[in-house]
């Protein structure tokens, strides 16, 4: 089974900045440690726009990613992060080929 790339562009307007990463602080090491399937996510705000912001995370299979998607937890620990967020874009990719310094053997 594929791994899976989500990718969540938004918009968080500049006086919700500090509430926005407060409320990624306080869920990232829960989901990072407990939700089945999640292997890691970044948060990156652009370089030439302060409010625009990217959360990517990586799973082990898209599957995976829609079960905690879909999940009550999911609902309630997002909700903090959902509050600061005025637009928002998702988009899902299944991982087809991955490069990295190490040859596959």
């Amino acid at each position: 089974m594929p791994k899976a790339r989500v990718l969540f562009l938004i918009r968080v307007p500049h006086e919700r900045t500090e509430d926005f990463l407060k409320a990624y602080e306080q869920i990232r090491y829960e989901v990072a440690g407990g939700v089945p399937g999640h292997l890691v996510d970044q948060v990156c705000q652009a370089s030439s726009d302060a409010e625009q912001w990217l959360i990517t995370s990586e799973w082990a299979s898209l599957a995976h990613f829609e079960a905690w998607e879909r999940s009550p937890e999911h609902r309630e620990l997002a909700a903090p992060l959902r509050a600061c967020i005025i637009e928002a874009r998702s988009v899902r990719f299944v991982v087809r080929e991955e490069t990295s310094a190490r040859r596959p053997s």
